[in-house]
């Protein structure tokens, strides 16, 4: 009796792993809810570029305004560019830089490096955030943060954008009534650069 009631047992216990096993397998079959979302992304995707596809261009005005932008500055190294800055109250200033002013977001070298992981049983590759040229590491989050040249003295010139200051920038002087009796916020003037 003894001996039976050992094989009825280890016979379910077989059923039982079989079952799960195959439960387990059915469940694998399935394809998850976020599969079949792609899905029905992919499939409406398709179904909408058929019926709206998209046009082509004769003449690209966005090429057009990139090419002014590279014959505005890159063609003469120094050009002077004019910052006006504009505070909460409504007063402006301004800073002659030479060259174009830079966020804290631009890099010289790319932000990311490939790099190899331990990722349990085998390895792999990711990428991680790579050193600044100053051997620090830093975010993309400073992107309201400008800086520059100062046209005249050269000295280095901040400012910050946003927090009820914004900036207006143009590739010569604007003699425009807003600006009039704007402050010079650098040591450079218009009165210094006027031909």
């Amino acid at each position: 009796m003894h001996r039976l009631t050992h094989r009825i047992a280890a016979v379910l216990a077989v059923l039982a792993i079989g079952l799960g096993a195959s439960a387990c397998s059915l469940d694998d079959d399935k394809p998850s809810a976020r599969t079949k979302e792609s899905k029905a992304v992919d499939s409406n995707y398709k179904r909408l570029v058929a019926k709206q596809p998209a046009h082509t261009l004769d003449y690209s005005p966005t090429r057009d305004t990139k090419n002014f932008w590279i014959d505005t500055w890159g063609k003469t190294p120094g050009k002077l560019s004019y910052v006006y800055l504009q505070d909460a109250a409504g007063r402006w200033g301004y800073f002659i830089l030479k060259g174009l002013p830079v966020t804290y977001c631009v890099s010289l070298l790319p932000p990311e490096q490939k790099t190899r992981v331990d990722v349990g049983e085998y390895e792999g590759e990711t990428f991680v955030q790579a050193p600044s040229m100053d051997g620090t590491f830093s975010s993309n989050s400073n992107c309201t943060s400008y800086y520059g040249k100062d046209a005249t003295s050269g000295a280095y010139v901040e400012w910050s954008v946003g927090a009820n200051q914004s900036y207006l920038l143009y590739s010569e002087p604007m003699d425009l009534p807003q600006f009039k009796g704007a402050t010079p916020l650098g040591k450079t003037t218009l009165s210094d650069v006027k031909h």
